[in-house]
């Protein structure tokens, strides 16, 4: 090796030479949109299939190293030249046809085309890693491959949307296990000169387009590609450049590599370093999508741009930026957050100080919850709360936990109205569903479900399938599945010096015929990946039951830094070892996309037994349902809300087992109910067939489960709710903010300042209702106030009456709002506010009175510590004491009546 310091070297790009009549090849090969059309990839696969194989996948490499001779021939074959005119065509036609968004939105997307106009809707999204397809490694799992369908449906919708992430020259690691079973990892470099990625050219040097971004002593060089996603772009930053030192060039190496300090290098230039690269591009969103945490400190550059451009202070800068930020939360755990210490945070974040108008506190605060300690590490998820007017989480479930989680931050605020909703993800199904299963869609089910899959109507002649076909489609899918993992124990037990003859007893020990678990996820402890091994005779007699069979094949990879997720790898792998049918047990190696794929369509049953409230949504068990692979899982994530009885299994039934003297407790009573599901009800049903040989109530499982979940699981659903949910609400509540150079941002900075300055003078004198202890059902209940407002005016506040069931602990739920309207101004800032509500239902029932701001420009009425419940005699004399510290409010008092 000659290295680049050794002597200056001349690069320059090869690209391959294709004879005219398949030029087309080389635009399908740049734009991802082949990685959801089969037919495109097909063209592929067709010039060379082995090649295709050990170049996982990737078109522009296979025309880089394809032997000249087999493309002359391809340019000579009539059948091969229409098909490729074929995708060429289907290609062009996406790119220009009428889009969802376009017929739902017609003006807008009339104005997304005018690059100039700072009302025009666009949405930027920022994620840390994208998974797009097995060759272009930028992904570590769930996150990344959400990110990559989220691309894919939002150019199938037609969404103005550009993505921005980074390019790591390493990617993400490659996983082998040595002798012992323990997980090694690989950084093999990505030959980005034969990737579908391309530099972006400067039109004013061209070079590559560079931004700059402010490191401590220095300044690095960014260097900004692009991927193209059918009609979504994708910008990805490189530090990866000469100009900069070895240790900045590795600062995109490898994907969640690195020590804390590469990780914060890494979302700056994620952040700060995205921002700046837009605004080369002239690329102006109106609306800022934050794929988790990572991306936030992106917020402090809008606020900083904003700053210099509109000459406004860092709170009203801060108010116009947050009303077109949007943060998806992924993370159940605080202890998933990025949190970086106070020193570090001040080291990188020090000298954009003076362009922000903050103090090393006052900046340190934005990324604590108790914004007084001092010792707080600084978190890049409350950073992004704290910076954003529009929160969601990714599952229902996901949306109570994150409402729980985040409670601190808006102290006062009942659980349910924290300002956090949620959009359930989903998964692209083009990309998921296998093209032997999308073949009988089309024939039974036409077109429709690849226009519009998320239409419950594509799917309702689901019946149409004849069983026979649908379970031959599914044998087929397992047969080669278990040819492939043959394959592969071959490969993976030749590199770890494993004998030949115990080799194929491996190999031989899979059957295409017997009943196949599929278990395949990130190796995090709470995913309890073991929790089936756990009664090593129950599993052997499942494992050997000459009737009934069972294999089970594993595969996934532990965080390079947990040693826990490992354990579990060599645990798996040891078990394997084992006589007495524990060969049927298979780890593989490496998981990627590509394996994946052959999992979620092969397997029978898909696994998942995270402890409960700790899987934020999950996405593989959508992808394995897409083609009729039965769910068995926790009631978590997305299974939580999508489990019916006749779709899939839920193991237990969402207990809670919080507070219990052992955590082995759990683990115990949950595997004895999977292992009771399996013996009892799962196997007798699958191996129960009729004399064709077709289990038919596993079929009807198996249509039940495709025609209700695809049309709810789907990227296309999740990414038209983000437009109608979050997307448009934001870009209009920006777009005011931003008008006649921040105007409303001024106006509502300064109202906030008025509250402020005056919420301590805000206090209840009484609450009265003629209504005594019983009332029958369906009385009006009318409530009146007493209130002193000091210097605000009625039509500054909102007064309201929440009223709901109340529990034996005296807390209200079920909770219902009454607004209070202003009756009478009693003089000396005292006011009567008055309404009405009916007491539904019989049992306890009750009501809490409070005050909140109230102003048009707010998105919602919840400011930190601005809000003021009726508690007892004393609230007023208490509250005039003042509320400027932040985290001061007052616990609710209810009158119950029965």
């Amino acid at each position: 090796m000659l290295h680049a310091r050794q002597a200056k070297i001349t690069a320059f790009r090869v690209t391959p030479s294709l004879p005219e009549a398949l030029a087309p090849l080389l635009t399908i090969a740049h734009n991802l949109w082949w990685t959801w059309h089969p037919e495109a990839a097909s063209l592929f696969r067709r010039l060379d299939r082995d090649l295709w194989r050990t170049t996982d996948h990737n078109p522009v490499a296979l025309l880089g190293r394809i032997d000249q001779h087999k493309l002359e021939k391809a340019a000579k074959d009539q059948s091969y030249l229409h098909a490729l005119g074929h995708v060429a065509a289907r290609l062009e036609s996406h790119a220009e046809r009428a889009s969802w968004f376009q017929q739902q939105h017609a003006a807008l997307a009339e104005m997304a085309k005018k690059s100039d106009d700072p009302e025009a809707f666009g949405v930027a999204y920022f994620s840390a890693e994208f998974g797009l397809t097995e060759c272009l490694q930028i992904y570590s799992g769930g996150l990344g491959v959400l990110a990559g369908d989220h691309l894919k449906s939002a150019s199938e919708l037609g969404i103005p949307l550009t993505g921005v992430g980074l390019l790591y020259r390493c990617g993400y690691f490659h996983q082998y296990l040595n002798a012992d079973g323990w997980q090694q990892e690989a950084y093999p470099d990505i030959d980005y000169a034969n990737q579908p990625v391309h530099r972006v050219v400067d039109p004013k040097t061209h070079d590559q387009m560079c931004v700059e971004v402010e490191l401590p002593g220095r300044t690095v060089k960014v260097g900004v590609w692009r991927c193209d996603v059918g009609r979504v772009p994708l910008y990805l930053l490189d530090t990866n450049m000469p100009e900069n030192s070895l240790e900045d060039r590795n600062i995109t190496r490898n994907l969640y590599g690195g020590d804390v300090e590469t990780r914060i290098k890494q979302e700056i230039i994620l952040g700060i370093g995205g921002m700046r690269a837009l605004t080369k591009l002239n690329i102006c969103p109106t609306v800022f999508h934050m794929n988790e945490g990572h991306s936030a400190f992106l917020a402090l550059e809008r606020i900083r741009t904003l700053r210099a451009e509109h000459n406004v202070s860092f709170d009203e800068a801060r108010e116009a930026a947050a009303a077109q930020h949007l943060f998806t939360t992924h993370t159940p755990v605080p202890a998933g957050i990025d949190r970086f210490s106070p020193d570090l945070v001040k080291k990188y974040l020090n000298d954009m100080l003076p362009e922000l108008g903050l103090s090393p506190e006052g900046l340190l605060a934005l990324g604590r919850e108790n914004v007084f300690d001092q010792n707080e590490f600084f978190s890049m998820a409350v950073l992004a709360l704290r910076t954003s007017r529009h929160c969601n989480g990714v599952s229902r479930l996901h949306g109570e936990v994150s409402r729980s989680m985040w409670g601190n931050i808006w102290p006062g605020v009942p659980a349910e109205e924290i300002p956090i909703g949620h959009v359930t993800n989903g998964v692209h199904a083009r990309t998921w569903i296998s093209p032997e299963m999308a073949r009988l869609f089309d024939q039974y089910l036409g077109t429709e479900w690849l226009e519009n899959p998320s239409d419950p109507e594509a799917w309702s002649d689901i019946e149409q399938i004849p069983s026979d076909e649908l379970w031959d489609v599914h044998q087929e899918q397992r047969e080669r599945l278990t040819q492939w993992c043959r394959r592969q124990i071959r490969k993976q037990l030749t590199m770890r010096g494993v004998g030949r003859e115990e080799i194929e007893h491996s190999a031989g020990a899979l059957d295409p015929n017997t009943f196949t678990i599929g278990f395949a996820r990130r190796f995090a402890t709470y995913k309890r990946a073991t929790l089936l091994l756990r009664d090593k005779e129950r599993l052997r007699a499942l494992l050997t039951n000459p009737e009934r069979p069972v294999q089970i094949l594993i595969a996934g990879k532990s965080h390079p830094a947990d040693g826990g997720g490992k354990e579990l790898i060599r645990d798996i792998v040891k078990y394997a070892k084992k006589d007495g049918g524990a060969s049927r047990v298979v780890f593989l190696e490496d998981y990627n996309m590509n394996i994946a794929r052959r999992l979620l369509r092969g397997c029978d049953i898909w696994l998942n037994t995270p402890k409960r409230g700790l899987e934020a949504s999950g996405t593989s068990g959508m992808k394995a349902a897409m083609n009729g692979v039965i769910n068995v899982s926790i009631l978590d994530g997305w299974w939580d809300e999508a489990y019916e009885n006749d779709l899939g299994f839920a193991i237990g039934r969402g207990e809670s087992y919080e507070g219990h003297s052992s955590e082995d407790y759990q683990d115990e009573v949950e595997s004895r109910a999977l292992y009771d599901l399996l013996e009892n009800q799962i196997l007798p049903e699958f191996y129960d067939r009729d004399r064709s040989g077709t289990p038919r109530l596993w079929v009807k499982r198996m249509k039940r489960c495709i025609e209700t979940l695809t049309a709810m699981f789907n990227t296309n659903r999740m990414v038209a709710q983000y437009t109608r949910q979050y997307y448009m609400p934001t870009h209009e509540h920006g777009v005011k903010l931003a008008e006649n150079s921040l105007q409303r941002a001024r106006s509502l900075t300064a109202k906030i300042e008025r509250y402020r300055a005056h919420w301590g003078e805000v206090g209840f004198e009484s609450v009265t209702t003629p209504i005594g202890v019983t009332a029958p059902v369906g009385t009006q209940t009318p409530v009146t106030a007493t209130i002193h407002l000091g210097d605000l005016s009625p039509d500054e506040v909102s007064v309201e009456v929440l009223h709901g069931e109340v529990t034996s602990l005296g807390d209200l739920v079920n909770l219902h709002r009454a607004p209070m309207t202003h009756e009478k101004d009693l003089g000396a800032g005292r006011h009567q506010f008055g309404c009405e509500f009916v007491a539904s239902g019989s049992g306890r029932r009750g009501f809490a009175a409070r005050v909140l701001p109230r102003d048009e420009n707010l998105v919602h009425p919840y400011l930190p510590g601005l809000i003021t419940w009726y508690a007892d005699e004393s609230v007023a004399s208490e509250s005039a004491g003042g509320q400027e510290d932040e985290e001061e409010n007052h616990a609710p008092a209810q009158h119950a009546l029965t």
